[in-house]
């Protein structure tokens, strides 16, 4: 008798559990219904609008986190918007909008809306990390596009493909990004190598030039485009004068620019960012070194000519897109309008006129997909596509080649302060 108490009291202590366990259910499944509905009423909405019952509508839609609503899809942008490396992030961020604000404004890719997320990485490969990690986890973005820089694209690269994330477009010409066991990397411009190639070509036949010095930057974007130099020059049975290298994130040059003083150059090839190979070269200028400057695309051409003033001139420049004021380019003409209309203020450039070939290939590719959007289509319908025309500027994909277009152009800074395009550098100098 006397444990009865004691198993009454156990007793009235697991109902109170119970009880109470019964009641949050409840209010669990009210509160999920409630807030379920309006969905559910939305989904219904989209079904009537399509003329496609809810079951079909449901088989064909895309799994959760893929970026891909009714009215929308989203991409994300981890780029440079602060440090020397700036103006790379944002006018390829800005020209990327431009293409999405124009097929925005003509109702969307059958129907939806397209969006950019964009995050500032700095030119830093651990911030790329953490913006790639928080655009695929937290934005749940259908796709990653306009990347800037070779060392932030080599850190984010295996995130965004351990994910089976498409990583359209980056701003490198780097060549770990052309290895096709990257699936789901789509190359838009043409490689370092192949600017580094032309570079050394132009300056050896054109101008039949010797001595050829190198400054890159200390990374892997540098050592790839120094690599692609060292290449150019071993084919021809050469190698470079003299070597200057400099830390990323960085105005340090000066030491950079004794080492290449030291073996009198006649050309120096620049491997970095707008600020400083603006830096080297208004110093070489100044303390009297007599040479031929060419740098790649990466550099940033608009940001450089404005850091450069009057030492710009006579300054090359290998391009990896057409003239960005060249209008009788389908493309482009529709790049200068697409532009005028998101942004008004700003000048057009080379690089803002890549993100908006960027955002044009991604339309044509989610275009092929129709209504029913999912990654693997998307890719394909790049990967397969072995000739695709946007509107004058032609890309190429197919089996191991994920990089569009092999197309590499030469201007040079003026004395007015402008790009010009240019077939010969025996037509221009400085």
């Amino acid at each position: 008798m006397k444990g009865v108490p004691r198993l009454s009291t156990d007793l009235l202590f697991l109902l109170g559990i119970g009880g109470a366990a019964l009641i949050l259910l409840g209010i669990g499944l009210s509160t999920w219904f409630l807030l379920r509905t309006p969905q559910v009423a939305e989904d219904n909405e989209v079904v009537a609008r399509e003329g496609t019952s809810l079951e079909s509508r449901d088989a064909a839609a895309p799994p959760p986190g893929i970026g891909v609503s009714s009215e929308r899809i989203l991409f994300g942008q981890s780029a440079a918007f602060s440090g020397p490396a700036q103006e790379l992030g944002q006018s390829m961020g800005l020209g990327i909008e431009a293409a999405f604000h124009e097929v925005n404004q003509n109702g969307g890719v059958h129907g939806r809306q397209l969006e950019l997320v964009s995050l500032d990485d700095s030119y830093e490969p651990e911030a790329a990390i953490a913006n790639t990690l928080h655009l695929i986890e937290e934005q749940e973005v259908f796709a990653l596009i306009g990347a800037v820089g070779t060392p932030t694209s080599r850190s984010a690269v295996p995130v965004a493909e351990s994910r089976g994330i498409p990583y359209i477009a980056p701003f490198t010409g780097a060549a770990f990004l052309r290895d096709p066991k990257w699936d789901n990397v789509i190359n838009l411009r043409a490689s370092y190598n192949q600017e580094t190639e032309e570079m050394v070509a132009r300056l050896t036949d054109e101008l039949g030039l010797e001595r050829i010095a190198v400054m890159y930057q200390d990374d892997s974007f540098g050592r790839a485009g120094y690599r692609g130099v060292i290449g150019a020059l071993e084919r021809r049975g050469r190698e470079p004068s003299s070597i200057g290298l400099y830390p990323r994130n960085t105005l340090a040059v000066k030491t950079a620019l004794l080492d290449l003083s030291q073996g009198s150059p006649e050309a120096v090839i620049l491997i970095g960012a707008y600020q400083p190979v603006a830096q080297l070269i208004a110093w070489a200028r100044h303390t009297g070194l007599d040479t031929v400057f060419m740098t790649i695309s990466f550099v940033g051409s608009n940001a450089l000519a404005t850091e450069l003033g009057p030492d710009g001139d006579g300054v090359f420049v290998t391009q990896v897109v057409p003239f960005p004021t060249d209008d009788s380019i389908p493309i482009v003409a529709s790049y200068l309008r697409a532009l005028a209309a998101y942004s008004p203020e700003t000048v057009p450039g080379f690089v803002s006129l890549e993100g908006y070939l960027a955002g044009r290939l991604t339309i044509v590719a989610l275009e092929g997909c129709g209504r029913t959007v999912s990654r693997v289509c998307f890719l394909e319908n790049l990967q397969n596509s072995t000739s695709m025309d946007l509107g004058g500027f032609h890309v190429h994909y197919g089996v191991d080649d994920n990089q569009g277009s092999d197309a590499v152009f030469l201007t040079v800074i003026g004395s007015d302060g402008q790009y010009h395009a240019i077939d010969d550098l025996r037509d221009a100098g400085p």
